[in-house]
């Protein structure tokens, strides 16, 4: 059995919960108390959230545990000399530690951020990285696990960060059943952006967003007009008016912000060659990919993901997405 000890504080937001639904569905699905959690604080007993209700927790002790999660409030609060140096114990007697959002901040006062590379929320990571300039902040990675340490952007990054242990526990297929019965995507990949093309493209209605849904999970598909007309049972001609009203973009560059999109995140895992990420993303070829990069980003791909971290201060991560951004807005 493993034991997860999760730190709440005064004020704990309780979105960060969601890991704890995570292990608790991972139970249920493989039939047996694999996670066992237990809720912590500095001096036990009853802790307020900042939702306005109370949990009953245990008070630090020299008791040992697999993995320690240090919650995260709503805002970026001190963090108090005991709990600091709890997380420092922790580091020498837990397997891992994780901490979501501004939890980081917690694991950066004790000093163990110290060197590592670490997420938090996007709002947050300015802060993070001036208070903390030993840190590494990768400021649009939706989770980093460097070493024995995981960090994660805010909210619901929470359950792509549970989702990514359980995986490392009991393997992808336990991790994908846990997420369809959550009934979410399975887990994004930690190099993921936290911001995405379908939520700068917004569109208003239904229909449009259940296109946009369709094509994205459909990347190898040609996804012509008529093809995507054809899932929201439009005419191409509706559909085009539709989409560029409610989107302010075209359908065919939208598509091309997507596949880009998606191919950067493929490079940054560098797990595939480029022939086969142009192929995954609907590219077809090496060529048509390159022109791709070259419209969106204003540079071609690397040519070889897996020598260099796509991600690294050049166009990937957050950079990468506000350039996305900007030549959306000029189609």
């Amino acid at each position: 059995m493993q034991q997860i000890g999760f730190v709440v504080f005064p004020g704990f937001q309780v979105m960060g919960f969601a890991a704890v639904t995570v292990f608790e569905i991972t139970n249920v699905e493989i039939g047996e108390a694999f996670y066992e959690i237990t809720l912590l604080s500095e001096h036990g007993g009853l802790v307020r959230s900042s939702a306005g209700f109370n949990i009953e927790t245990e008070a630090f002790s020299d008791r040992r545990f697999d993995t320690i999660f240090v919650g995260a409030g709503t805002e970026i609060g001190p963090t108090s000399p005991r709990l600091a140096e709890f997380v420092r114990q922790a580091m020498t007697t837990s397997r891992r530690i994780a901490a979501p959002c501004v939890g980081a901040f917690s694991l950066a006062e004790a000093g163990v951020l110290d060197g590592r590379r670490a997420s938090t929320h996007w709002y947050f990571a300015q802060a993070l990285q001036a208070r903390f300039p030993k840190v590494k902040v990768e400021q649009d990675r939706i989770y980093v696990v460097d070493g024995p340490v995981w960090t994660s952007a805010g909210m619901t990054a929470t359950i792509d960060l549970a989702l990514a242990m359980v995986e490392k526990d009991l393997g992808l297929e336990v991790a994908r059943s846990v997420a369809r019965k959550l009934v979410v995507y399975h887990r994004r990949s930690g190099g993921q952006s936290q911001f995405s093309t379908l939520l700068e493209l917004e569109p208003k209605s239904d229909r449009i967003q259940s296109a946009l849904t369709y094509a994205r999970r459909n990347l190898r598909n040609e996804l012509s007009v008529e093809e995507l007309a054809g899932v929201i049972n439009l005419s191409p001609r509706q559909f085009s008016r539709a989409f560029r009203a409610e989107t302010g973009q075209s359908p065919a560059k939208a598509i091309e912000n997507l596949r880009v999109e998606a191919a950067r995140v493929l490079m940054e895992q560098g797990r595939q060659s480029m022939d086969e990420i142009a192929n995954e993303t609907g590219f077809g070829d090496r060529e048509r990919m390159r022109r791709a990069f070259l419209r969106v980003l204003g540079q071609p791909p690397p040519t070889d993901p897996s020598s260099r971290p796509y991600g690294d201060g050049h166009y990937g991560g957050a950079e990468g997405n506000r350039l996305i951004r900007r030549q959306a807005s000029k189609s």
